[in-house]
């Protein structure tokens, strides 16, 4: 293991990214917004010609963070059968089956899913099935968004530690996923994803605690520390709002259901968009 993810052993992460967390959604003075997101922006290769509103108008560095894009800018790839479009922007670094209950999360690191969903009662519905995992950078817009089409039917939240999930932590911590703070959201496919079953699970990280389900599957309730609620299947389309990165982190995207064994991933490890289709039903 490299001596930086030792040494963060003994950082605390929690009590850190809080601080963090306050920092990024303190106030800034309106004549200050434009000189320090801009310079923040340009740090990270931000691109702010796909924002939604000019930069003065962003409050904070967590409002930047979270922004939206411009309208059109994200087009959903046409549906096929069991067609599944990434939920995010970012980079898809690993993608495979899960066998005997097990992902692998890098360099033949495994983790178990019963684990990764809290032994939800749906867990079963995505043995045999197939897994992939996008990491969004700082420089990524934040947001996901729903993957399929379908029936919504539970959303949970896990209690963890806050281990970063860039390439090195990935690389040599175990069980990363499993120990570290996470949402998830659960539908079943209709249409032409009649058949699947598609978890998204949202990852947190080091300074990126927050991972927030939109409330639109909330029906006005709220996620405890450690919690699941039901959705009594409301109605889902691929674009939809699905929830929001507080800076950015890692989705591992699950494909379950009776007709899982025919999907397949058809995306290259590398950069993805929004909307861009990740795999589908082998013909």
């Amino acid at each position: 293991m490299p001596l930086s993810l030792r040494l963060l052993g003994l950082y605390p992460k929690k009590a850190g990214s809080a601080v963090v967390g306050a920092a990024a959604r303190a106030s800034l003075p309106r004549s200050l917004r434009e000189p320090l997101l801009g310079r923040f922006a340009a740090s990270y290769g931000i691109d702010l010609g796909e924002a939604e509103k000019p930069l003065r108008e962003y409050t904070s560095f967590l409002d930047l963070f979270t922004r939206r894009l411009r309208p059109g800018l994200r087009p959903q790839d046409p549906a096929v059968p069991g067609g599944l479009n990434s939920p995010v922007d970012g980079a898809l670094i690993a993608s495979g089956r899960i066998e005997s209950g097990t992902l692998i999360q890098a360099k033949g690191l495994p983790y178990r899913l019963d684990e990764l969903l809290a032994a939800d009662p749906l867990v079963a519905r995505f043995e045999g099935g197939a897994y992939a995992t996008l990491y969004l950078s700082p420089r990524d817009y934040h947001r996901m968004h729903v993957p399929c089409t379908g029936r919504v039917l539970a959303v949970g939240r896990v209690e963890g530690e806050l281990w970063p999930v860039n390439e090195a932590s990935t690389a040599f911590t175990r069980g990363l996923y499993v120990r570290n703070r996470r949402a998830y959201w659960i539908a079943e496919g209709t249409g032409e994803d009649e058949g699947l079953d598609v978890a998204a699970v949202m990852v947190a990280a080091t300074h990126v605690g927050g991972v927030v389900v939109d409330p639109r599957w909330l029906g006005g309730r709220t996620l405890a520390r450690r919690d699941r609620l039901q959705v009594p299947g409301l109605p889902c389309s691929p674009g939809d709002d699905l929830g929001t990165f507080e800076l950015g982190s890692t989705v591992v995207l699950l494909v379950g259901g009776a007709r899982a064994s025919g999907f397949a991933w058809s995306r290259p490890h590398g950069p993805i968009r929004v909307g861009q289709r990740l795999g589908a039903l082998v013909p």
